[in-house]
C-alpha cells in the first residue's frame, strides 16, 4: 500500500516536532514536509505532492483558511485533502475553513490514535465532522451579522433535498439509506450528484450548503 503523503502547516515548531513524531509512527503514512504559514503549505503541496495537509487555522502571513482556498482551487492540486485542526471547537474560523475547502476539522486535543484514523479518512477522499461543534459554528455562523443571504438549492430533486438534509444534520451514507429506505449504493450515489450539482468539494461543504440554504436548522443536527 502507498503511503498517505502527509504535510504538516503549523507556525510552532514544537506543534509540528510532536505531530511529525506521532504520524511516523503510522506504517501507512509518512511525513513529506513541514510548513510554518500558509504560503509555505500552498508551496510544498505542490512541490511534494502531498495527499493531506494538516493545516493550522491561524498561522503569520497567508493564514490556513486562505491556504486552505488556495490549495482547493489549484486544479493540479486536486487530490489534495486539507484536515484543519484548532485549539477549540468553537473556533469560528472553522466554518470559513470549510467553505474554503477544508474536508474536515479537529481540535489540537484528539487522541493520537483519533487523529490518525482522520487522516486516513480524509485522505481517502471523505469528509470529517465532529456534529455536536458543527451544530454550534453553524448556528453561530448564521446569526452573525457577515452571514450571506440564505438560498435555496433549487436545483435538487426532491429526494436529493431529502438526502442533503441528513447530511447535514450528520448522517453517514449507510445512516441515510436505512432513513429512507434505499441501498448504501443509492445514497452514496444521490450524495455524489448533490456535490456534482452544487459544485461542492465533500461532504463538509454540503453541511454549511444545508445550514446556509434553511434545509436544516441549528439544534436539529444528529436528529
Amino acid at each position: 500500500m502507498t503511503p498517505v503523503r502527509v504535510l504538516l502547516a503549523d507556525d510552532q515548531a514544537l506543534v509540528r516536532a510532536a505531530f511529525a513524531m506521532l504520524v511516523e509512527t503510522a506504517p501507512d503514512m509518512v511525513v513529506v514536509g513541514q510548513a510554518a504559514t500558509g504560503r509555505e503549505a500552498v508551496d510544498l503541496a505542490r512541490s511534494e505532492r502531498a495527499d493531506l495537509v494538516l493545516m493550522d487555522i491561524r498561522m503569520p502571513g497567508l493564514d490556513g483558511i486562505e491556504a486552505t482556498r488556495l490549495i482547493a482551487a489549484d486544479e493540479d492540486l486536486a487530490g489534495v485533502r486539507v484536515l484543519v485542526l484548532t485549539t477549540y471547537d468553537t473556533d469560528e474560523h472553522i466554518v470559513d475553513a470549510l467553505r474554503a475547502g477544508a474536508s474536515g476539522f479537529l481540535v489540537k486535543d484528539t487522541r493520537p490514535a483519533d487523529l490518525l484514523d482522520a487522516i486516513r479518512v480524509v485522505a481517502a477522499g471523505e469528509a470529517l465532522l465532529s456534529p455536536g461543534p458543527t451544530a454550534r459554528l453553524i448556528e453561530r455562523f448564521l446569526r452573525s451579522p457577515s452571514a450571506p443571504p440564505t438560498a435555496g438549492p433549487e436545483c435538487l430533486s426532491e429526494r436529493e433535498r431529502q438526502v442533503l438534509t441528513l447530511v447535514a444534520r450528520g448522517l453517514n451514507n449507510t445512516e441515510i439509506a436505512e432513513a429512507l429506505g434505499l441501498s448504501p449504493l443509492t445514497a452514496k450515489t444521490h450524495v455524489s450528484r448533490i456535490m456534482g450539482k452544487l459544485g461542492a468539494r465533500d461532504r463538509a461543504q454540503l453541511v454549511v450548503v444545508g445550514y446556509e440554504s434553511g434545509l436544516v436548522t441549528p439544534g436539529t443536527m444528529g436528529a
